[in-house]
């Protein structure tokens, strides 16, 4: 998720301090190439920084190692297929002492279980070479558990090498089935096709596999000692917290802290979960956005270049992952994704760039009813730190409303949905769009007092009524817009039962200032977490994120995801509430929560919704699968009729007309490619059901009498600073 990064740049205390101490302790470190040289030091300024400059510093105990222990070894064999029972008896000896050896700088821990990876991988060369020799028996009856969390470590080599057996077995036969019920479609379609044989099928199937397992030894060998070391270090970075990491060099000079620039590739995030890629997000105005085939939850298996064979990423880099998919533009990758439900679904895409335009805030009008509502989406809160003339996402806020109420609008949709968030002074600047004057967001740095952060402007941009959308995926900065409107009592909240949940600022240190006088190489970079931030009553956002008013169902209702699901995730906490009055709007809101509630509580749409999230839930759970061909392929037609019940969710439309606003309709005559996406954009509002409880929303404000705001502070707070 995006950083508050304009409040991290203000943290120059912090890393200041740092400086002064490395430099005093560093200035003389002797010059030497050695990798153990630069991993000793490495080691040493990682617990330096985190311990002088986390927001919420751990103690480097034994209580520390078993956590670092747990991460680092499931991060170095996720699926257990390399390392056997023995060897993890031989690491535990040092479960207990990876402190000692952070602080004594002692690599032997990471030495022996580098040493003994490369080991086991070589040996692991031959397994797939032999299995793939011959034809599988797919007449046996026998399953495969990919519950590797609780999977046990095999026992022996011959064990080892029959867990190898199943995994590949699992996916030559999900291919295999997947190719036979292609040629019998083919074959219905035209009678005089000539199917391919079994036979055929399946020794394409065994080629496919051995090609793709190949691709992943190449890109293996190509990692080197660094690249394993940074692995252990950033599973000591993320001890302290999910958002705390160390970038190795090559990782540091990709990061990018601007949240102004164009995305390259399929337009989607990505997220390592064990051994599997999953995706987050899908940016705005993507590829992976207008094709709608990829949802956030998908997890990717494999990935093929256009025609070639697809190479199976289960166990690599989320870096190495992200390397293959993404590609010039107009050329074609193939993903074979599982889907929530557990199908499995092979997914073209073709690249491009992801316009900036489609970053932007965007608007559209509606009847109903009689009344004229507006809908402004915001992706994010961007905002150009170099530039003061370009975009942000509070000036075009501002500039959307106003064009809105030309056109009479009697209410008001933010849609914070999917937005990850961006910049802290934008939010303000937002929030500030719809009070008189007060404050927005409080932030806490380590043993200082709160610091309120808060609208001086005493404009109030639009003052009628207010709906806010969130999902499971609104985090950061929408977060504090909606906690912020749902504190003065200024707008309904409605979505999913609570937002993301991320209530943390990471600073990024470059680690290569802190040192002079080293001629070790590029030590990368940390980012960590050095402050908080607390809703206007107190209440952090942080792992709870933000409550709805009016809790909707969605397909992640019963799966959890957020910052919640993340491991070593802060905690939530509160501190004193910033002097603020509620709004007089509150009444008209009350009521309008409460008939919404009935309302989505009745509607057939969303218990349809409901029975989906809980099947989904349920389908997650499910790691056991056939490896017998006719089990298998009875298996996966009763999950594809399972989820027929719920094909009729995506057929359901609304009969609003969602228009664009005069401005963009005379861009739009001379813009094709813009009129397309709009037409797309209004489209899917049309079907969006979520959409329509906002408007229902908001025509239940405009019944009640009173629903002018008027909102009141003690006292002028302190405002931000540029």
């Amino acid at each position: 998720m995006k950083t508050l990064i304009d409040f991290m740049k203000k943290n120059f205390k912090i890393i200041a301090a740092l400086l002064v101490l490395c430099v005093a302790l560093w200035s003389f470190f002797p010059k030497s190439s050695n990798n153990d040289e630069k991993d000793k030091l490495l080691l040493e300024l990682l617990a330096f920084v985190l311990q002088k400059g986390h927001y919420d510093p751990k103690n480097i105990d034994d209580n520390f190692s078993k956590s670092v222990y747990k991460e680092y070894i499931e991060a170095l064999d996720p699926a257990k297929r390399f390392f056997l029972a023995s060897d993890i008896e031989e690491f535990k000896k040092y479960e207990l002492e990876i402190d000692d050896q952070i602080n004594n700088k002692d690599l032997t821990f990471f030495n022996l279980t580098y040493n003994r990876l490369m080991e086991r991988m070589q040996e692991s060369k031959s397994f797939y070479k032999d299995l793939l020799a011959k034809p599988f028996n797919y007449d046996e009856n026998e399953t495969f558990d990919t519950d590797y969390e609780k999977m046990p470590y095999a026992n022996s080599i011959s064990a080892l090498k029959d867990r190898w057996r199943k995994q590949i077995k699992l996916g030559t036969l999900s291919s295999l089935t997947d190719k036979l019920k292609l040629e019998e479609d083919k074959a219905k379609a035209d009678a005089n096709y000539k199917a391919k044989s079994y036979a055929d099928l399946e020794k394409e199937t065994r080629e496919s596999s051995e090609k793709s397992l190949d691709d992943y030894f190449s890109f293996v060998k190509d990692l080197n000692r660094e690249d394993w070391f940074a692995i252990f270090v950033n599973s000591i970075a993320e001890g302290f917290d999910p958002h705390t990491n160390y970038f190795a060099p090559e990782d540091k000079d990709k990061f990018d802290l601007s949240i102004s620039g164009t995305l390259e590739g399929i337009g989607a995030r990505l997220q390592k979960k064990n051994d599997f890629t999953e995706i987050t997000e899908l940016i705005s105005g993507g590829p992976a956005w207008r094709d709608k085939q990829l949802e956030p939850g998908d997890v990717i298996m494999k990935v093929a270049q256009g025609a070639a064979e697809p190479v199976d990423v289960v166990g690599m880099r989320l870096d190495d992952v992200v390397k293959k998919i993404k590609g010039k533009k107009g050329t074609e990758v193939r993903l074979t994704v599982k889907k929530v439900d557990g199908s499995i679904k092979v997914i073209s895409i073709i690249r491009d760039v992801v316009e900036i335009e489609e970053t932007y805030a965007k608007s559209s009008v509606v009847e109903k009813d009689g009344k004229r509502y507006g809908i402004i989406h915001l992706p994010k809160f961007y905002i150009d730190f170099e530039n003061k003339d370009r975009r942000d996402a509070a000036k075009d806020v501002a500039l959307e409303i106003e064009r809105l109420k030309k056109e009479n609008i009697d209410g008001l949709v933010m849609d914070l949905r999917d937005n990850g968030g961006g910049s802290l002074r934008t939010v303000v600047d937002i929030a500030g769009l719809f009070i008189d004057k007060g404050p927005v967001v409080q932030v806490k740095s380590a043993g200082k007092e709160q610091e309120v952060l808060a609208d001086t402007d005493s404009r109030v941009q639009w003052d009628g009524p207010l709906v806010l959308m969130i999902n499971n995926f609104s985090a950061s900065a929408s977060e504090i817009l909606a906690a912020a409107m749902q504190d003065y009592g200024r707008g309904v909240v409605i979505g999913s039962k609570q937002s993301y949940g991320k209530g943390t600022v990471q600073n990024v240190i470059d680690l290569n200032q802190l040192v002079r006088n080293s001629s070790v190489g590029d030590l990368g970079a940390v980012k960590t977490t050095t402050q908080k931030f607390y809703r206007i009553n107190g209440g952090s956002t942080q792992l709870k994120g933000v409550s709805s008013d009016v809790s909707i169902p969605d397909r992640y209702s019963y799966i959890e995801i957020g910052e919640r699901d993340m491991p070593n995730a802060m905690a939530w906490d509160k501190i004193a509430p910033a002097d603020y009055k509620t709004s007089t709007y509150k009444t008209a809101i009350q009521a309008a929560i409460e008939n919404s509630k009935k309302r989505v509580a009745a509607s057939k749409q969303f218990q349809l919704i409901d029975q989906n999230a809980k099947w989904l839930s349920k389908r997650k759970d499910e790691l056991v699968y056939s490896l017998n061909l006719q089990q298998f392929k009875k298996e996966q037609d009763q999950l594809e009729n399972e989820s027929k019940r719920y094909k009729s969710i995506n057929d359901y439309k609304t009969n609003y007309v969602y228009k664009s606003l005069p401005y963009e309709l005379a861009q739009i005559e001379k813009d094709s490619i813009l009129k397309e996406k709009r037409n797309r954009w209004h489209e899917q509002l049309q079907k969006d059901a979520y959409m329509e409880e906002a408007l229902n929303v908001l025509s239940d404000l405009n019944n009640v009498s009173g629903t002018k705001p008027v909102v009141n502070v003690k006292k002028k707070e302190k405002a931000i600073k540029s």
